[in-house]
């Protein structure tokens, strides 16, 4: 039963990347994207999920709508005028460099988000996840001390998702 779950799981995520990917509205396409997902699913959904449908509760799905998903998108117009603001700035005020962070999500999903929260900002780049350390590609690095760069990158989004993620 759990293996059902992690696979129908994984066919509704891939159904629903089909449908952003290629706008299908009419039902062939539909159909179409049914039977590629749940194709791959049926050889992938071991690589994606341990707790399968588990992870789509009411609560999270909200949480996500209603509080998430306006957040992160509130974080990424501020970061695009902050580096808006540095490219047409005469003096182009960066500090670029790669930082250590920790991160306080305990889960493999909570991690992935808040890397790929991190990515969607503008200015800032996850490009390793090792445990509860990442490393990101920073703007304008403005400090290398851990505790304070993690509470100024990760933190931001931690602090709206661990409401309801962990």
């Amino acid at each position: 039963m759990k293996a059902l779950s992690r696979w129908l799981y994984t066919a509704i995520i891939f159904l629903l990347v089909w449908i952003a990917l290629t706008g299908a509205v009419r039902i062939d396409e539909l159909a179409t994207g049914v039977i590629v997902s749940a194709l791959l699913a049926l050889f992938t959904y071991h690589l994606f999920t341990t707790e399968g449908l588990a992870n789509l509760t009411p609560k999270k799905i909200f949480c996500a709508v209603i509080y998430f998903f306006p957040f992160l998108f509130w974080q990424m117009i501020k970061a695009n005028l902050d580096v808006a603001y540095r490219v047409i700035h005469p003096r182009r005020p960066i500090n670029p460099g790669i930082v250590k962070v920790k991160t306080k999500m305990k889960s493999d999903l909570g991690k992935l988000i808040v890397a790929n929260s991190i990515t969607l900002t503008p200015g800032t780049f996850t490009m390793m996840v090792d445990g509860d350390e990442m490393y990101i590609h920073w703007i304008d690095v403005k400090t290398d001390d851990v505790e304070k760069a993690s509470e100024m990158i990760p933190g931001v989004f931690e602090k709206c998702l661990l409401k309801f993620m962990e």
